[in-house]
């Protein structure tokens, strides 16, 4: 079986997706798949159609390679794919109707609202604490801020355009799910302070994840839950992972989804890759496990 595994793109998180691709590449290779990287740039149709590979790994994050539009283009080139498909890829990248979508499926996450650069720099648009994000990114990249008690409203930069994410933030513990199918795989912990920013996830990755989360079993279980929920309401194939935050002091009313990622990164260190192997999914085993799910009008 030929397979393509893309990465690299060309979204923020460019660097993340190219050592995804790495890993899913060697992976599948040491399965016996015909497995190559493709960096995927703007002449990626043209590459494809000329490849004519039987199936594409999608180990691309960020925008474009997660948020439908490469989807799209696999759907029109008639290339099976892993991952998530159109509509479920561009609903969870888009923060707040994410966020519609988990309240029809009884998904609790924070309050907050869409506010431009201009006003959310000139006063506080919401009570302190809150969370400023780029409504279409990941990996904490973009301008993420978190506003404390006695801060000024964000200085956002002039490079980070559009319109933001105004989110209150919860206090507490730093959590995330990984939904393999109709299984949830585990949940992890993050010992990181107060919030889990993009440093945080990669470059202390090591040291900071604690899996199983030291939570009680109610709380554990409630997280699995929820992850369920999420993928499924979302609309999502293969694999997702989602993010919560817990505050402990209201038990299981606590607990509030942040968002849910549909092409979580994939590396046998990775959040995910750590959780298959908790579950006992070999790293190879769960590229495996992705590629023959590959297919089309997902």
């Amino acid at each position: 079986m030929k397979v393509a595994v893309l990465s690299g793109g060309m979204s923020l998180e460019r660097d993340i997706s190219l050592a995804a691709g790495k890993s899913c590449t060697e992976a599948l290779q040491s399965l016996g798949y015909d497995a190559y990287e493709v960096d995927a740039a703007t002449d990626l149709t043209y590459v494809l159609a000329e490849q004519k590979p039987d199936a594409v790994f999608n180990a691309l994050h960020g925008r474009w390679g997660e948020d439908g539009c490469l989807q799209g283009l696999l759907e029109w080139l008639r290339i099976p794919y892993t991952h998530s498909g159109v509509l479920a890829s561009a609903l969870a990248m888009d923060k707040q109707r994410c966020k519609l979508a988990y309240a029809a499926a009884g998904v609790p996450s924070p309050a907050s609202i869409m506010v431009n650069r201009k006003d959310i720099m000139a006063e506080h648009v919401i009570p302190r604490p809150y969370i400023v994000k780029p409504h279409n990114e990941g990996s904490s990249l973009g301008g993420y801020y978190l506003v404390d008690v006695g801060d000024m409203p964000a200085d956002i930069s002039e490079t980070d355009r559009g319109n933001f994410m105004v989110e209150e933030f919860i206090p507490g513990h730093e959590l995330t799910a990984t939904v393999l199918g109709d299984r949830v795989l585990g949940v992890s912990e993050f010992d990181i302070g107060k919030w889990y920013d993009f440093n945080s996830k990669y470059a202390l990755s090591a040291s900071n994840r604690i899996l199983p989360a030291r939570l009680p079993k109610d709380i554990y279980d409630r997280c699995c839950e929820l992850a369920q929920l999420a993928h499924d309401v979302i609309g999502c194939r293969g694999i997702s992972r989602t993010d919560f935050r817990w505050d402990e002091s209201k038990g299981e009313d606590g607990i509030f989804a942040l968002e849910t990622n549909t092409q979580p990164g994939l590396r046998p260190n990775s959040n995910a890759g750590e959780q298959a192997a908790y579950a006992g999914i070999s790293f190879p085993e769960l590229c495996d496990i992705l590629i023959k799910d590959a297919s089309l009008d997902r």
